[in-house]
């Protein structure tokens, strides 16, 4: 079962406040509103807009920006990309400002078509790429032409690749985000096989040399996670602190992008009588059972548990990397 699903209710009643008035915002943003079948546009645009169509979604494809951080008061969490590292490297190749929509690809299986030609780059976990078929050598960068498909595969190290097309994909806002909030529901819907985007003007696309455009995931081997104690580490015992930084962990397969559960020799603080306290990307919960959950982009914004400490905001991109069964050390830092 996953974490989202154990935690879905946590939030769910701020959420659902919060939906109405979200939806609301949205529409009054002046969002471009769609009607063609085919293009998912209206008027004149729907002859001369250019689009992009999903023809496969894989496993899990979502429209990230880099959220809507500030509304924690209001139940909702401030989602994003999951990897947000790889997710600003994508937009900058392609000419775009950090911050414009693009798709995060969750264990590959996605194909896409444009109906006009464009950059895209390609960022996060490296895979197979194919462009009508054929096999791309450095698929970093790649220009295509109106009417090809482009299809990345499986990855070969980590778990989430990055798509970003010059001029960035349009789609309704929530609370001035695109993100897809995979807890609350909030953001634009699942992306499925026959969905369609809009695209912004297309930018020019600057010099960077690509060798040195390079994502970090984890490849073989154990993952080393930096993380500072607090603000409940003195509610353990000097032995589970200890327990936490000297040995090794691994992601268990209840992950996803609420959070990564870890199993292991489990730490022994029980069950502590606990109020709800404000959660954090990063944070390291501890329940009963002592297996920790790192949460990551879509966690939930209050939690009972107590949290041991918070892994350091960079090293939060690579555990969204983690697969289940990757090794993981947790290194105190100052």
């Amino acid at each position: 079962m996953s974490i989202a699903h154990n935690m879905a209710a946590t939030t769910a009643t701020a959420s659902a406040q919060a939906t109405a008035s979200a939806q609301d915002s949205g529409r009054r943003g002046g969002t471009r509103r769609h009607s063609d079948p085919m293009t998912g546009l209206s008027g004149p645009a729907a002859r001369t807009a250019p689009t992009l169509t999903v023809l496969s979604a894989g496993v899990a494809v979502s429209v990230q920006d880099l959220g809507r951080p500030g509304f924690a008061h209001l139940g909702v969490p401030a989602s994003g990309p999951a990897d947000r590292r790889s997710f600003t490297l994508a937009n900058r190749l392609a000419g775009n400002p950090e911050n414009t929509p693009a798709l995060e690809v969750t264990l590959g299986g996605l194909t896409v078509t444009t109906t006009a030609s464009r950059h895209v780059a390609i960022t996060g976990a490296p895979g197979p790429v194919t462009v009508d078929g054929v096999r791309r050598a450095d698929p970093t960068l790649v220009r295509l032409r109106a009417g090809s498909r482009l299809t990345i595969g499986r990855p070969w190290a980590g778990c989430r690749t990055y798509l970003a097309v010059s001029g960035g994909i349009e789609t309704d806002r929530v609370l001035g985000s695109v993100s897809r909030d995979s807890l609350t529901g909030l953001g634009s819907e699942a992306v499925r096989a026959g969905t369609t985007f809009g695209l912004g003007p297309a930018r020019p696309v600057p010099a960077i040399p690509l060798e040195l455009a390079f994502s970090i995931v984890p490849t073989a081997g154990e993952v080393t996670a930096r993380f500072r104690w607090g603000p409940r580490h003195d509610l353990f015992s000097a032995a589970d602190r200890r327990r936490l930084a000297t040995q090794t962990w691994r992601v268990s397969a209840a992950c996803d992008r609420v959070g990564a559960r870890l199993t292991g020799p489990p730490l022994s603080v029980g069950s502590v009588d606990l109020a709800s306290e404000g959660t954090v990307r990063g944070a390291i919960q501890v329940p009963p059972a002592g297996e920790p959950i790192i949460f990551l982009a879509d966690h939930p914004v209050t939690g009972g548990y107590p949290v041991i400490g918070v892994v350091t905001d960079a090293d939060t991109d690579l555990i969204g990397q983690a697969l289940p069964g990757h090794g993981l050390r947790l290194v105190p830092v100052p």
